[in-house]
């Protein structure tokens, strides 16, 4: 039977767990249905439209890769 001296204190110690959803992930919640408004919302504006929308796009991208990224450190930890 194994003593409590036994256990080190970093076995004792548990981390706490955030609760609630990090906002990061829920960003393409947001790009979802932004990108079809841009494309309707402008459709007398082309030029004006296509550099929104791909800016738009390519912010998207980044904060996916920014996400990737991110997991990829957590695990290598």
């Amino acid at each position: 039977m194994a003593s409590s001296s036994d256990f080190s204190t970093g076995d004792a110690v548990m981390k706490r767990q955030n609760r609630g959803s990090p906002i990061k992930f829920l960003v393409p919640l947001i790009y979802a249905p932004v990108l079809p408004l841009i494309r309707i919302g402008l459709r007398h504006n082309p030029v004006m439209r296509e550099r929104l929308f791909f800016g738009v796009l390519a912010g998207a991208f980044v904060h996916g890769a920014y996400l990737v990224t991110d997991l990829y450190d957590i695990e290598s930890k």
